[in-house]
């Protein structure tokens, strides 16, 4: 390709509102363009990296068996009315009316456009296992885009389906999915690891996200170096230290200002652990009419402990949290700054294990200024019991009783274990061997093509520019000529691209400055420089990115040379992969 014909150009300065670094040479280098809040255009250059990463997803999801499909984008309402999550996700799903008023909806994921389809294909356990794969569009109205690639409305995902007569069969193809994906994120050159999740809006009993570990991510990551225990903060247990004792007679006592948990414990000279906080959330059911309602959940939780929302999301079973206002904590009998469920009425109480197995705590009156010592679950107030408490730095492992650590982390991979949620609900049966009739056993797993690409070049990058690994760089060889005449650079642009090699032909007429710093911003993994001086010699220089040192190459030996750098930069990649099976006492 030619640099004078190519349809982007390089910028010099970052762009308003590039919040990272790989955005922000994305960018810079022309691989992509926004159009709108997390809607983006793809340029040749950052095309040609999709592809190359789509490319090794398909190659990968074939070698598990997998076969390549499409499906609509545009989906009919009433298979998602069918499951239930046209009703239970909120306005991330776009939801639309056709010409003569049908529901639609733009598919931000297509378990149940899938399993309509399987049911017409599969009837027999002779068809089973299957498994299915897409790349394709999908829209997602994320309320935050942010970062680039990383958060966007609509991307390119790569989703997979399988179908198996019994659970036997699906933890098969979880597990080859488990390894296949660790193939593939180690070809395109990205190092993540494998997390227990939430399996949230999209069901099922088992999930795991493939994260990559960066600061700019938004998952946290609980990590158990001791024993190997991994999990997205959502769902992290941890070992919690109990405090049982004899049950003691509630105590009303005077606490004026002393509205946090903070103030409180320094004022009666109490540990945090000696407190119950109350957390109050407002939560968004469904009902059996299917209409949308709201209602007040008091979190109760040891105030040395944090509610982690997505556990109390998960034993509520709301379609979406938000923080509750004064007016809306006192309809319920209670007081913002002194509340507790002692007294409480109208509202959902849920207490986590720690206040459960931990007696005579201090928690709110429901009065201005004023705590009840001795507070005790079961005996004072009820509600539903779970772990709704969210693991941090220094939490004792579950498993081995060790400190865990946290870090931050992007999801580009999911892997989850559905079940017969979606095959009971859109009749997608098979006959056994026996003819009885029984529900397809399903499963979903994910990656979305531009995160990774956006993860690549948050991990590639210097102070000057791009990096991307040969495996998924838009071209193998950025050629720069410095020559204003004669014809030695059109004869080598022609000889490499003869030899099946991917050049970047950097043609035009601007200065070496301009060309050199294109050239590092682009990143290619091989640069060749066509001067006139090296020609003088019958040679060019070639340098490999980043790695500051230049070498002459004779003109008679060239495509050699660039062909075995482009097999050891390609070794290194392979090499260097990871690949794990998952442990059999996963979850």
């Amino acid at each position: 390709m030619r640099m004078s014909r190519l349809f982007s150009r390089t910028l010099r300065q970052a762009p308003t509102g590039a919040d990272s670094k790989g955005y922000e040479y994305l960018l810079r280098a022309g691989f992509i363009k926004q159009l709108g809040a997390g809607i983006f255009s793809a340029l040749p250059l950052g095309f040609r990296s999709l592809k190359k990463i789509e490319q090794i997803i398909r190659e990968e999801m074939d070698r598990i068996g997998g076969q390549e499909i499409s499906m609509p984008v545009v989906n009919p309402a009433d298979i998602w009315k069918q499951t239930g999550r046209f009703y239970s996700i909120d306005k991330e799903l776009s939801r639309f009316k056709d010409r003569v008023g049908r529901d639609m909806v733009l598919a931000m994921t297509h378990e149940e456009a899938v399993t309509a389809l399987a049911a017409q294909e599969i009837d027999s356990y002779r068809q089973l296992p299957s498994l299915v794969y897409q790349v394709q569009t999908k829209w997602r109205d994320d309320p935050r885009p942010r970062a680039g690639l990383i958060r966007v409305r609509e991307f390119t995902m790569k989703d997979s389906y399988s179908f198996d007569a019994d659970h036997e069969g699906l933890v098969k193809q979880y597990e080859r999915h488990y390894e296949a994906y660790f193939k593939i994120f180690g070809r395109c050159g990205l190092s993540v690891i494998a997390v227990g999740s939430d399996s949230g809006m999209m069901g099922g009993s088992v999930a795991h996200e493939y994260m990559y570990l960066s600061p700019i991510g938004e998952d946290t990551i609980i990590i158990c170096d001791k024993c190997g225990y991994t999990a997205n903060r959502q769902i992290a247990a941890f070992e919690k230290e109990l405090f049982p004792e004899e049950m003691l007679p509630l105590e009303k006592v005077e606490t004026p200002n002393t509205p946090t948990i903070k103030a409180l414990a320094e004022y009666l000279s109490i540990p945090e652990r000696k407190t119950a906080k109350a957390v109050f959330l407002m939560g968004t059911f469904t009902g059996e009419d299917q209409q949308e309602y709201q209602k007040l959940i008091i979190a109760v939780i040891r105030g040395d402990l944090e509610v982690e929302e997505a556990k109390l999301q998960k034993a509520v079973r709301a379609k979406e949290l938000r923080g509750a206002a004064d007016d809306e904590i006192r309809a319920c009998s209670m007081e913002p700054g002194y509340g507790s469920p002692i007294g409480a009425r109208d509202c959902i109480v849920v207490a986590d294990d720690s206040v459960v197995g931990s007696q005579n705590l201090t928690a709110g009156a429901n009065e201005p200024g004023y705590h009840l010592m001795n507070t005790n679950y079961g005996r004072d107030y009820e509600g539903i019991t779970a772990d709704i408490a969210a693991a941090q730095e220094g939490s004792a492992c579950s498993v081995c009783g060790m400190p865990m650590r946290s870090s931050r982390g992007v999801e580009v991979g999911n892997i989850f274990q559905l079940g017969t949620r979606y095959s009971e609900s859109l009749d997608c049966y098979f006959q056994d061997v026996e003819g009885k009739r029984k529900p397809v056993v399903m499963g979903s797993y994910g990656i979305g093509v531009g995160r990774l690409l956006a993860c690549l070049t948050e991990e590639y990058h210097d102070g000057k520019g791009l990096k991307l690994p040969i495996t998924v760089a838009p071209y193998q060889v950025h050629l720069v000529s410095l020559v204003k005449q004669g014809d030695e650079p059109e004869e080598i642009y022609k000889q490499l691209c003869d030899a099946g090699i991917e050049v970047l032909y950097d043609d035009r007429k601007d200065s070496p400055g301009v060309k050199f710093t294109d050239a590092e911003l682009i990143g290619l993994p091989i640069q060749i420089v066509i001067g006139k001086r090296t020609l003088q010699e019958d040679a060019v220089e070639l340098s490999l990115r980043g790695d500051g040192e230049k070498k002459l190459v004779p003109l008679s030996e060239i495509t050699s040379v660039v062909q075995e750098h482009i097999r050891k930069l390609t070794e290194e990649i392979t090499d260097s992969m990871v690949v794990e099976s998952l442990p059999p006492s996963s979850p």
